[in-house]
């Protein structure tokens, strides 16, 4: 693929476009030490990674799903992450994309444990715009490119025959160059981020899940090799002694007015058997780009849910949900 940092413009939105993500947010972690004090906080290494230059994508192995786990072992944030120093003679500075309604308090956070080390936890949210870009094409037939931002390649994902690449970018506030980012390109890239069943945590979700809960070590966001960081000990016993019995599902119910109501994170499930307790809750949801009368699913869940009967959105008697394949092989616990 190109190194350029290349967007997209959508002159068929299901098939590339590029969307505003009001919804991410960005985390600057810069200097001397950066690497140092992620390394000792966060589920995954970030040791390694090639440094991206402005302007650049990185992709591969210079992009990593991370988790920030409290000490109970439980995920108070997940994100994207690369190494984006502002030139090639500057220091490092990784740059974490985030749910924006969790990047102050992870930031505040991260802060804490600088002490005297050399590095600045930014919450640059306000700095800097989040985009998502999305195509069925190759990367090499799209042209426009901006100097001034930084991207990461996240993992394709398959839906309506085509295989997407995404790109999440990061411009300088204000300079998002011009192109047919309305709500129909949202709702592509939506789409596209609930079929990858890759979780991302927002702040109804915070201290939900174990890693393992959500599917988080089978697609690479777990380094059990790395050392040390709030919770090891908990997600390590949670894989080597196979504790955790819920999994992250996709699924997928009818588009009513009662469904997309309640077709946000958090929301509870419940088993056609056990109206009394929730089997699981809801990592994400979005309306179907490609079928509008359903509404796509992130759902977290017991496994023994999924054996038999029907599990239902936000109450007993709510909507249907009906399970889907996922679109990548669980590490056995």
């Amino acid at each position: 693929m190109t190194n350029s940092a290349q967007i997209p413009s959508s002159t068929a939105a299901s098939t590339q476009g590029l969307a505003p993500l009001s919804e991410w947010g960005l985390i600057l972690v810069e200097g001397p030490d950066a690497a140092t004090l992620l390394q000792s906080q966060l589920s995954n290494s970030v040791l390694g990674l090639k440094r991206t230059i402005a302007g650049e994508i990185a992709h591969g192995h210079d992009v990593r799903l991370v988790g920030y786990c409290n000490p109970k072992g439980r995920l108070l944030a997940s994100a994207w992450l690369g190494l984006f120093p502002q030139s090639a003679e500057s220091e490092d500075r990784f740059a974490l994309f985030i749910s924006r309604d969790i990047a102050a308090t992870i930031a505040k956070r991260l802060s804490m444990y600088v002490l005297r080390s050399k590095v600045k936890v930014i919450d640059a949210s306000n700095d800097w715009d989040v985009c998502g870009a999305y195509t069925s094409l190759p990367l090499d037939s799209v042209q426009t490119q901006q100097k001034d931002s930084f991207a990461l390649q996240l993992p394709s994902v398959l839906a309506a025959d085509k295989s997407f690449e995404r790109t999440l970018i990061a411009y300088p506030k204000n300079t998002i160059p011009n192109s047919d980012a309305d709500s129909q390109c949202l709702a592509y890239w939506n789409t596209l981020e609930i079929l990858s069943a890759i979780p991302r945590i927002v702040m109804a979700t915070q201290e939900q899940f174990v890693p393992q809960m959500i599917n988080f070590e089978s697609v690479a966001g777990v380094d059990f090799k790395k050392g040390c960081y709030p919770g090891q000990e908990i997600v390590a016993r949670s894989q080597y002694r196979g504790a955790v019995k819920r999994r992250l599902q996709l699924a997928n119910c009818e588009n009513t007015a009662q469904a997309s109501s309640m077709a946000k994170p958090a929301c509870e499930l419940f088993h056609s058997s056990d109206s009394n307790q929730p089997c699981g809750m809801v990592v994400l949801a979005a309306q179907d780009a490609y079928d509008r009368s359903r509404i796509n699913f992130q759902l977290e869940c017991k496994l023994e849910a999924l054996e038999a009967g029907e599990i239902h959105l936000g109450s007993p008697n709510g909507p249907t949900l009906q399970i889907e394949s996922l679109p990548y092989p669980l590490i056995e616990i």
